[in-house]
């Protein structure tokens, strides 16, 4: 018996590869499927069977094309219906991979197809589950994702049944195998590990704990973050299917000249520059959206980025396939190309360039209390900015600058100081308000975690009222 997690950490996802005995599963796979299909290769297996969990919003499956280049049947369960052809698993159905047994349990209450999968070892005993959405580790998924025409209290009464049915009456040593680790939106505070077993999860996470269903409904539904905008269109693209990611290749892996490159952000395509934020900032071609490849690329891509639209890279040499491949994830299929020779190409052709100035947390904190144009911008979530937050500052969450209502709301005569946490999401925001005119603005330096040591900054804690 082989199983391996497979974990993307920009994603907080986790895909599942199980062999035995010259058989093999995939469960819930990314898009880029060349991974699944070497691996099979390398262990001398024939992929049998792809399960997905349920149809996820928060990537782009690589069901459709995995099935395409295997052959291997894809797997729901009750009630799925999708725009390809898929095999629906009765609730209790059992499939063999080699000498292993792996059984759908339906679990409504996430989606309504949602579905784990218990897997029974060479001996027959149940051995592990993959709980996709319907269990994380001190979590469970959000009821209000993709639910057709039922109310978030609906899907969260059903998830209700499918813990008290399915999931508790599980033997303790059950290794549990969810789709997502911290980070994820996809509930609302995930644990620190990627898997657990069943007997800790009864023993920690609030979800399995003795409640009536009222209660559970009412703890589940409550204290929901609005969604990112991009996990709609992912949901749907899953359930419908979409082009290969070898077309999305054969689009978008082309270097342009300097002039040619111009010519389609004239035409309207988005510069995305996918360099280190801090190798950013130093210059970078005017209108250009810092998002760095070293951070939640994916997600950040899928928030700010409209769905459709077109777009050609900046990239460190050797990142372009992966900065498409890491796009696609979240269904952004639309690259025209990249900058023949990188940013050095830009310059070196003599053209304008644009630059962000940062600063360290001790300069701030001389500007801060003698600077009457300063306008402090946090674009951390607003629990960040509820937990502590500089005296006076604006909280405008990064998700939100994506409104041109709200960007229009800052002073475009103040000298805006932005920070977020660390220093990742603030240069997003920078070259957002870069792209929309604002151009009196610095970027502090590691975030809120240095600003908070520094003396002579005003930061007020939980709890403090704000005068």
């Amino acid at each position: 018996m082989d199983i391996q997690q497979l974990y993307t950490n920009c994603l907080s996802e986790a895909a599942y590869f199980i062999a035995s005995d010259g058989e093999a599963a995939v469960i819930d796979p990314l898009r880029d499927v060349d991974t699944y299909i070497k691996m099979a290769e390398e262990k001398g297996v024939k992929i049998k069977y792809i399960f997905e969990t349920h149809f996820h919003a928060d990537f782009v499956s690589g069901h459709v094309e995995l099935a395409a280049k295997t052959g291997a049947p894809i797997i729901y369960g009750p009630d799925t219906q999708a725009g390809f052809k898929v095999h629906v698993a009765a609730d209790g159905e059992e499939f063999m991979v080699g000498k292993l047994k792996i059984k759908a349990l339906h679990t409504p209450g996430h989606t309504l197809e949602s579905t784990c999968y218990l897997l029974h070892n060479e001996e027959g005993e149940p051995y592990c589950i993959f709980t996709g959405d319907t269990l994380f580790v001190g979590d469970v998924g959000r009821p209000d994702l993709f639910s057709g025409n039922l109310s978030k209290e609906d899907l969260a009464g059903m998830m209700y049944e499918s813990l008290r049915d399915k999931i508790k009456p599980l033997n303790d040593n059950i290794i549990v195998y969810p789709a997502h680790g911290p980070g994820s939106s996809c509930g609302k505070n995930l644990g620190p590990d990627t898997f657990s077993t069943i007997g800790a999860q009864k023993a920690t996470n609030y979800a399995l704990q003795d409640m009536t269903a009222v209660e559970f409904i009412k703890t589940v539904t409550s204290g929901l973050s609005e969604p990112p905008v991009y996990f709609p269109v992912n949901a749907r693209i899953n359930k419908e299917g979409t082009d290969s990611l070898d077309s999305v290749f054969e689009k978008g892996l082309k270097p342009l000249t300097v002039n040619d490159f111009k010519k389609l952000a004239e035409d309207g395509a988005w510069i995305l520059d996918t360099r280190h934020e801090t190798i950013f900032t130093q210059g970078f071609v005017p209108d250009s959206i810092s998002i760095g490849l070293n951070g939640r690329f994916a997600e950040f891509a899928g928030i700010i980025i409209p769905e459709g639209q077109s777009l050609v890279l900046v990239t460190e040499e050797g990142k372009e396939k992966e900065t498409i491949t890491r796009l696609a994830r979240v269904g952004i299929d639309n690259v025209l190309g990249y900058l023949g020779g990188g940013y050095e190409a830009w310059v070196n052709a003599g053209e304008t360039i644009d630059l962000i100035i940062d600063i360290e947390p001790d300069e701030f904190a001389m500007d801060y209390p003698h600077d009457d144009l300063l306008e402090v911008i946090d674009v951390r979530k607003p629990s960040e900015y509820e937990s502590g937050h500089v005296k006076g500052a604006q909280n405008i969450p990064l998700d939100t600058l994506t409104d041109p209502l709200n960007v229009a709301m800052i002073d475009e005569n103040a000298n805006l100081y932005i920070h977020c946490a660390g220093g990742y999401r603030s240069v997003i925001a920078a070259s957002i308000l870069k792209k929309h005119g604002y151009h009196n603005l610095r970027n502090v330096l590691g975030g809120f975690s240095k600003i908070k040591q520094e003396k002579g900054i005003l930061v007020v804690l939980p709890g403090a009222v704000e005068n």
